[in-house]
């Protein structure tokens, strides 16, 4: 019987801080997955032991994520062992969510030596302001990312293309971009303080 699967009555307080955490912890070395909690399920539809010693490119849409979202959390880690931003993710199923990823590195001279990170759907973080992005907004803008015409996005979610362009305004007017590039620039780096 491995001590994950023991009653909690029978593991350390630290143990069960971490397996049972409201919120999807992973403890990364080289941004590989070393250990998971039982929230990665909830969260990520990955049980713990499907998602360990795997590479967290499996968390990402695509490989340019998983590049600029490290080089971000580097940079990120150069200044404080802790770092929050927003980013997009891929559940097992395939679906794209926004998520607030909070990590703290143990090593600030080599961040990804070994970091914990925690993640939670911004569906689930309150809103900070009048300027944060909707639920539709945040819809339009993971297509947007991933190339999408505003035509395209459109008939994906069974819209019409003037709905798509209102969010992709209102998007460009809360994020201050010039031009669709400036936006998509501005969604992909999106951070918290």
């Amino acid at each position: 019987m491995s001590p994950d699967s023991r009653p909690a009555e029978f593991l350390a307080p630290d143990s069960i801080g971490f397996l049972h955490a409201p919120v999807a912890t992973l403890v990364l070395s080289e941004r590989m997955v070393l250990r998971a909690n039982a929230m990665v399920e909830r969260v990520f539809g990955w049980r713990p032991e499907e998602i360990e010693g795997k590479s967290m490119r499996l968390l990402y849409p695509g490989q340019t994520d998983f590049e600029q979202i490290g080089a971000r959390a580097q940079r990120a880690f150069a200044s404080d062992d802790i770092c929050r931003d927003e980013r997009l993710m891929r559940r097992k199923n395939g679906q794209i969510v926004w998520m607030e990823g909070r990590g703290r590195t143990l090593d600030r001279g080599d961040p990804f030596r070994l970091a914990v990170w925690t993640y939670v759907p911004l569906e689930e973080v309150e809103s900070d302001g009048p300027e944060t992005l909707t639920a539709a907004e945040k819809m339009v803008a993971k297509y947007l990312v991933n190339g999408f015409t505003s035509k395209e996005i459109a008939q994906t979610l069974a819209r019409s293309p003037r709905t798509i362009e209102a969010h992709r305004a209102n998007m460009m007017r809360k994020m201050r971009a010039r031009n669709a590039s400036e936006l998509v620039r501005s969604l992909l780096n999106m951070q918290g303080e």
